[in-house]
C-alpha cells in the first residue's frame, strides 16, 4: 500500500533531477574560463642589502610563521605574566577576534552560493461556493518540492568566494596585527615604568645626598665659616629635586594605568609594585637580521591580501559582460485530503532554464569595471608602501640600536667621572676651598650623568622591543 502512495510523486522527481543532470551536462559544455584576472602578488623594487646590517630579499607575506613569546628575551617575569593577559583579556584583540569570526560566515556565505537551494513547500486552503440556494464547502492542500541553481558558468561566484577568503586571510592578519601591537605597546609602556621607577630611586639617593649638603651648609653657615646664600642654595636644590620627583611619580601612575587598560582590567583595581633594584636585561639582535622576518608583519600580510580582493572584484565586475543563467525545477500534488496528499493524481512538474542578458546599459559595465582596476592599482600601491615603510621602520631600529649601545658606553664613563668629581667638590667644600655653588654644579652633573645612563639604557630596550616588532614579532623564526 504505501508503494502506491509514493508512485505518482517518485517518477516526477526522477524525471526533474534527470532533465536537470542533462541541462547541467548542456550548461558545462557551453561553459568557458573564469573571467576574473589571474591573481599575481605585486613585485617590489630589487634591492641588494639593508643599509643598516645584512642581507634582504623581496618581501613575500609569511605571517603564519612562529612568532612565540618574544617578550621573554627581555628575563622579566612580571612582564611575561602580563603579556599572557593581554593575549586573553585586551578589548582591540577580543574586537579582532570578532571581526575574523565574522568575515570566516562571509566566507562561507559566499561558498554556498555554489551550491543548487532545495526548498520544500506546503499549504491549505476552504472555499465555499453557492448555487440554487445550496452551498458546497472543500478542502485542497498542496505539497511542492523546489530547487533551483545558478551555475557558475562564467566563474562569478567562484570569484566571489575567492575574495571572500582574501578578506578572511585579511581578517586573521589584522587579527594578528591588533595583538602585535597590543603586546608592544605593553612592553614598552612596562619598560618605560620601570625606568620610571630607577628614575626614582636615583633621585632618592641624591635627595639623601642634598639633605647632607644642606646640613652641611647649615653648620657652616651657623659657625660663621659661610654665608647664608649657601644655605638658600641647598634648599633650592632639594625643593627643585623633590618636585621632580613628584612629577616622576604621576608618569608612573599614568604607565600603571594604560597598562591596567592593555590587560584588561580597570586601573583603579590594578597595581605594580616599584622595583627598587633595577637590572634591565637589553636583547641583542643578530649580526645578520633575517629578511624573511620581516615578511611576518601581518600589516604586509592585510595589505597584499587587500590586493588579492581587488583582484576578485576586477573579475566580478567582468562577469556582468556575460548572461545570468539559471536552473530550476519543482514538482508536487494537490488533494482535498491530507491521506490523499502522495497518491494523488493531480500531480505536476516544472523544469526550466532561464538566461538573462543586458544588452544595453550605457556604459554602466564599462565604468564599473574600470572602477575595479583602479582600486586594484590603489591597493597595489598601498602594499607597495606598506613594504617599504617597514623596511624603513627595521632600518631606523637597527640603527637606533647601533647608536645607543655606543652611547651607552659612554654615559658609563661620564656618570663614573662624575661620581668622582662630586665627592672630591663635596670634601673640597667641607674644608673651605671652594664655594657651595661648585657643590651644586659637581651634584647637578653627577644625578644628570646617571639619569642619562639610566635613559639610554631603557631607550636601548624599547628599540630591541620596537625592532622585534618591526620585524613581525621578534628576530628568531622558531622562537
Amino acid at each position: 500500500m504505501k508503494s502506491q502512495t509514493f508512485f505518482p510523486l517518485r517518477p516526477l522527481l526522477l524525471r526533474a533531477f534527470a532533465l536537470a543532470a542533462l541541462s547541467l551536462c548542456a550548461l558545462l559544455l557551453i561553459t568557458g574560463c573564469a573571467v576574473g584576472p589571474t591573481y599575481q602578488r605585486p613585485l617590489m623594487p630589487e634591492v641588494a642589502a639593508y643599509k643598516e646590517a645584512g642581507d634582504w630579499v623581496p618581501a613575500t607575506p609569511l605571517d603564519a610563521l612562529e612568532r612565540g613569546p618574544w617578550w621573554q628575551l627581555f628575563n622579566d617575569p612580571v612582564l611575561n605574566a602580563l603579556a599572557v593577559r593581554v593575549e586573553v583579556s585586551n578589548q582591540n584583540v577580543a574586537a579582532a577576534v570578532a571581526a575574523y569570526a565574522q568575515a570566516r560566515s562571509l566566507v562561507a556565505e559566499q561558498r554556498a552560493g555554489l551550491f543548487p537551494t532545495v526548498t520544500l513547500g506546503g499549504g491549505t486552503s476552504r472555499a465555499q461556493s453557492s448555487s440554487n440556494n445550496s452551498s458546497n464547502t472543500r478542502s485542497n492542500y498542496q505539497a511542492s518540492l523546489g530547487a533551483s541553481w545558478e551555475p557558475d558558468v562564467w566563474g562569478r561566484l567562484h570569484i566571489a568566494a575567492q575574495g571572500a577568503a582574501a578578506a578572511e586571510a585579511a581578517s586573521a592578519a589584522d587579527l594578528a596585527s591588533a595583538r602585535l601591537s597590543a603586546q608592544g605597546e605593553l612592553v614598552v609602556n612596562y619598560l618605560s615604568l620601570r625606568q620610571q621607577d630607577a628614575q626614582r630611586a636615583l633621585l632618592a639617593t641624591a635627595l639623601t645626598g642634598y639633605v647632607r649638603a644642606l646640613e652641611i651648609a647649615q653648620n657652616r653657615y651657623t659657625a660663621g665659616v659661610a654665608a647664608k646664600t649657601d644655605v638658600l642654595q641647598a634648599q633650592t636644590q632639594l625643593a627643585n629635586t623633590q618636585a621632580e620627583e613628584a612629577g616622576l611619580q604621576r608618569t608612573r601612575a599614568q604607565l600603571e594605568h594604560a597598562i591596567a587598560v592593555l590587560v584588561g582590567q580597570a586601573p583603579g583595581s590594578f597595581a605594580l609594585p616599584a622595583q627598587t633594584h633595577w637590572q634591565p636585561s637589553v636583547p641583542e639582535a643578530p649580526v645578520g637580521v633575517p629578511s624573511t622576518l620581516l615578511q611576518r608583519r601581518p600589516d604586509i600580510a592585510t595589505a597584499e591580501r587587500r590586493v588579492a580582493i581587488a583582484n576578485a572584484q576586477i573579475g566580478v565586475a567582468r562577469a556582468a559582460y556575460y548572461p545570468n543563467i539559471g536552473l530550476n525545477a519543482s514538482a508536487g500534488t494537490a488533494a482535498s485530503r491530507v491521506a490523499d496528499l502522495l497518491s494523488a493524481p493531480a500531480a505536476v512538474w516544472s523544469l526550466g532554464l532561464s538566461a538573462a542578458q543586458v544588452l544595453f546599459d550605457g556604459g554602466a559595465r564599462n565604468a564599473r569595471v574600470d572602477a575595479a582596476t583602479a582600486a586594484y592599482e590603489q591597493t597595489v600601491a598601498r602594499y607597495r608602501q606598506v613594504v617599504l615603510s617597514a623596511f624603513q621602520n627595521v632600518e631606523g631600529q637597527l640603527a637606533g640600536m647601533r647608536v645607543l649601545q655606543a652611547q651607552q658606553a659612554l654615559r658609563i664613563q661620564a656618570s663614573s667621572a662624575a661620581d668622582q668629581l662630586e665627592q672630591q667638590v663635596l670634601n673640597r667644600y667641607r674644608s673651605g676651598q671652594v664655594s657651595y655653588s661648585e657643590v651644586i654644579t659637581a651634584q647637578t652633573t653627577a644625578l644628570n650623568a646617571r639619569r642619562a645612563l639610566v635613559q639610554v639604557t631603557a631607550d636601548r630596550q624599547t628599540t630591541a622591543a620596537a625592532l622585534m616588532q618591526a620585524l613581525g614579532g621578534g628576530w628568531q623564526a622558531g622562537e
